[in-house]
């Protein structure tokens, strides 16, 4: 049987990484559901990573597990999850991704769920990111609308295809992404936030 091909990584993942993505199906409902919870908290906001270290220690404690085998589980799901986020996948490829990683159904429809509730704020991050460390030197963008798609209700929908070029000091690089409109509007408002925090601080 040939390997699954996966979208978050060309490279095949480690016996180590499939090890953890399966640890999680051992998790009780609730336990899954706050270490979801945990997760895409530092998702959004990876600055607090010390935060998300005691909310781990705390959770390992209270259910009786060992924090260092919850941390490594913990540091696969966010591999998996990064690297989703660096590829820009939609909901529908993380979960067959996570599915493709030994992952239930249902654990791998629940973290689609939270990835689609969540996505606005971590392609808002990411692009937070790409500025912050990179000088932007031109961004362009064309629209486009969903001719086919495998959910009926995304057809016809107009998204937006954003390309990013940064300045990484001995080279330029294109950065590109895909956004929904509402996503698009959100990142302009953030943009434009930005912009007016610069110009009272000059």
């Amino acid at each position: 049987m040939a390997a699954a091909k996966f979208h978050f990584s060309q490279e095949a993942p480690s016996d180590a990484l499939l090890s953890d993505m399966q640890t999680l199906n051992k998790f009780q409902d609730e336990q899954f559901s706050q270490l979801v919870s945990i997760i895409f908290s530092f998702l959004v906001e990876p600055s607090k990573s010390a935060r998300m270290l005691q909310q781990l220690d705390e959770f390992a404690e209270h259910h009786g597990i060992s924090a260092g085998p919850l941390r490594n589980v913990v540091k696969s799901v966010l591999s998996v999850l990064n690297g989703a986020l660096r590829r820009n996948l939609t909901p529908a490829l993380l979960k067959e991704d996570l599915t493709n990683l030994g992952v239930t159904e249902e654990r791998a429809s629940n973290l689609e769920s939270q990835w689609k509730s969540n996505l606005a704020a971590l392609s808002r991050m990411a692009m937070g990111q790409t500025l912050m460390v990179n000088q932007l030197v031109d961004m362009e963008w064309k629209f486009g609308v969903t001719a086919a798609s495998s959910e009926v209700q995304k057809v016809g929908n107009t998204f937006l295809q954003l390309k990013l070029v940064v300045n990484k000091g001995d080279r330029t690089e294109n950065v590109y992404m895909e956004l929904t409109l509402p996503q698009f509007y959100s990142f302009l408002h953030e943009m434009e936030k930005a912009k007016s925090s610069l110009e009272y601080f000059t």
